[in-house]
Parts: C-alpha cells; sequence; structure tokens
C-alpha cells in the first residue's frame, strides 16, 4: 500500500475510475464497436457478392458475345433473305404497274380520240346548220327579186329538206 500512496493512488478514486472506464467499455462496445462492426461485416458481405456478380458478369458477358456472333449471323442471313424477297416483289410490281400505266394511258388515248371524232361531228352539224342558215339568207336575199314570196319559200324548203336528208357535212355534185 506504501507504494501506491507513494504514486498518489487513492482507493476510492481508483475504484470509481475502473467503474467509470468499465461503463464506458460497455457503452462503447454496445453502441460504438458493435455497429462499427456489423458495418465491416456488411462492406465485406457486399464487397464478396460484388467480386461474385463481376464473376458471374464476365462470364454472362462472354456468353453473351457468343450469343451475338450467332444473333448477327442470322439476321444477315435473314436480311438477305428479306432483301432479296423486297427486291423480287419490287420487280413484279413495278411490271406490273408499267401494264397498268400503259393500259391506262391506251384508254385515255381511245376516248380522247373517240370524244375527238365526237367533237368533230358536232362542229360539222353545227357548221353545216349555218352554212344552210347562211345560204338561206344570201339566196332570199338574190332571189328577193326574182321570185315571189311562196316561190322563194317552196324552194328554200325544198333545199333545206335535201340537206337535212343528205346531212350537213356531207357535199354532193
Amino acid at each position: 500500500m506504501e507504494i501506491i500512496n507513494k504514486f498518489g493512488l487513492e482507493a476510492n478514486l481508483f475504484l470509481f475510475q475502473l467503474i467509470n472506464f468499465i461503463i464506458i467499455l460497455f457503452i462503447l462496445k454496445k453502441f460504438l464497436f458493435k455497429p462499427l462492426q456489423r458495418m465491416l461485416d456488411e462492406r465485406k458481405r457486399k464487397i464478396e457478392q460484388s467480386l461474385k456478380d463481376a464473376e458471374d458478369a464476365r462470364d454472362a458477358l462472354a456468353n453473351a458475345a457468343e450469343e451475338r456472333k450467332k444473333i448477327i449471323t442470322v439476321a444477315k442471313s435473314d436480311a438477305n433473305a428479306v432483301a432479296l424477297a423486297a427486291k423480287t416483289s419490287a420487280q413484279d410490281t413495278k411490271e406490273r404497274l408499267d401494264k397498268e400505266a400503259k393500259k391506262r394511258s391506251e384508254q385515255i388515248v381511245e376516248e380522247a380520240k373517240r370524244k375527238a371524232a365526237q367533237e368533230f361531228d358536232s362542229v360539222s352539224a353545227n357548221l353545216g346548220r349555218l352554212s344552210v342558215d347562211l345560204s338561206q339568207m344570201i339566196i332570199a336575199k338574190s332571189l328577193s327579186g326574182l321570185l315571189t314570196e311562196e316561190e322563194r319559200t317552196k324552194a328554200l324548203s325544198r333545199a333545206i329538206e335535201k340537206l337535212e336528208k343528205d346531212g350537213y357535212g356531207k357535199v354532193s355534185n
């Protein structure tokens, strides 16, 4: 004890300090060391999981590269087949449209010819009627001094009947 007194240790104070140390140790263990240990364990678990996931990803990437090559090969052959089918279909469609366009243009030309002939006949008939009317007027004026009104009317009526019977567009000798 003498040594203890020489160093200035008091038993009561030492006992309280020892109790405080044990309390602080308990508090640190409960609120600091356990959560810290849990956090470190969780990090270790996450790191191990990440390494495992990286390994799985590397394997999946290797498998995906092989699968990608297979898919590209199949896609190229499918694309070539589709391109060939599209080319054939386009050629068939072009030929069909060319035939339809040619047929339609021939129909349009025939329709135009038919309408032109109708228009020509209509214009000829109108021109014939105008010619008859003009001729009637000229003859009426010319013959007004030579023939009586009744003779003029009969002559004009016969000429008109003959023109209508023969047609306006025909010339007779």
